[in-house]
């Protein structure tokens, strides 16, 4: 993706109760399949062309009932036409054969509308719980480069072989193999993580790279780190940046939202959490883990999506995703608390103001200046 290719939009499927946020403050969502089918239409009709389905197994932090991804994408990719949906899998828990395969028909099914965001893991509870071994920080990103080694060589190589630590693949030949999209080698996988064994990965194997909520300086630095490791390994990788956005008519009305849903957090809920993921970032040798340094209102927001600032009017929020985009952003990632009205605003009322900056970015070559 060149710089002046149009940015891309994906939201958060709420596949798990509870919303985006672990506060009591009113979420007019819901977690049904019959809600979500609505939504995915009404997204894909909106100017979104990517949704992504959670991966949750545990009641857990808020969430207390999860629909399982990759049945629920599935469902959703017969309910819509152009919308691409990206199923969140966790290795360990997946085989990455059993994963190329269910990828493969869902492909088909959706004529090429598949994609998979590989999760290393943080929540040890639901490994352990499962019976399946929970393994340390960087052990657990060197075994998603081994999944997604063999997840892309299933999909494009006959009679593959892989000699592993993790996987061990002989001779092996996956029939039909996915869609054929020109241009696209395989479906596309996407990563996420924050710690530098993260990083090293997705320049190593992944299409993308997923950040978590960051403010411009963060997310530049993500950003300069994996383009650092894709060029030592000849390769070029696109770059996700989750947001949750809040539009009203004025900045003050948006930050009382804001405001609401924080001093409404669910505090044992969010506390919870915190213990559960900060172990994830102080495991790493460099404390640069995931929510390493997230405070308890970045966590009211599971992802940091607050830290994006995409709050405020229609006008701040297009003007602060374009300034995202001069820092390398390919694609914004949203969450959103009424999702069926705020998807529909975020179509008629922010993209369109996206679009005519986009289009003075590639007549000026503005450079990068906070607004």
């Amino acid at each position: 993706m060149t710089a002046n290719e149009p940015l891309k939009f994906a939201y958060w499927v709420p596949n798990v109760s509870g919303g985006l946020v672990t506060s009591t403050i009113e979420q007019r969502t819901e977690f049904s399949y019959d809600y979500n089918k609505k939504l995915a239409v009404l997204a894909e009709n909106s100017g979104f062309e990517y949704a992504l389905s959670q991966v949750r197994y545990a009641s857990s932090y808020g969430a207390a009932q999860q629909h399982d991804p990759a049945a629920f994408s599935l469902g959703l990719l017969t309910a819509t036409e152009r919308l691409k949906l990206i199923v969140a899998a966790h290795p360990g828990l997946w085989h990455p054969a059993i994963l190329a395969k269910f990828g493969i028909t869902a492909d088909i099914i959706s004529q090429g509308r598949f994609a998979v965001n590989i999760v290393s893991g943080w929540f040890k509870d639901e490994f352990t719980g499962l019976g399946e071994p929970w393994l340390e920080h960087d052990e657990r990103y060197r075994r998603t480069e081994e999944f997604i080694r063999v997840l892309r060589g299933l999909w494009t190589q006959p009679n593959f072989e892989f000699p592993g630590d993790f996987y061990q693949i002989h001779d092996f030949s996956l029939r039909p193999q996915p869609h054929d999209v020109p241009g696209r080698p395989h479906p596309e996988i996407f990563q996420g993580g924050n710690s530098t064994a993260a990083r090293r990965l997705a320049g190593c194997v992944s299409d993308w790279y997923f950040s978590n909520g960051k403010d411009f300086d963060g997310f530049s630095e993500q950003v300069a780190d994996v383009r650092g490791f894709a060029a030592e390994n000849g390769r070029a990788v696109r770059f996700g940046l989750n947001g949750f956005l809040i539009a009203r008519d004025t900045e003050a009305e948006a930050r009382d939202v804001l405001r609401e849903i924080v001093d409404k957090a669910d505090v044992d809920a969010v506390e919870g959490f915190r213990k559960s993921v900060q172990q994830a970032g102080n495991s790493t040798s460099d404390g640069k883990g995931m929510w390493a340094d997230s405070e308890f209102a970045d966590l009211v927001q599971y992802n940091d999506g607050f830290r994006t600032g995409l709050i405020g009017t229609p006008e701040q929020i297009a003007h602060r995703i374009i300034e995202y985009k001069k820092r390398g952003a390919n694609l914004l990632l949203l969450g959103f608390l009424h999702y069926l009205e705020d998807v529909e605003h975020f179509g008629k009322e922010i993209l369109p103001i996206v679009r005519e900056l986009e289009a003075d970015l590639d007549r000026t070559g503005d450079p990068v200046g906070v607004r």
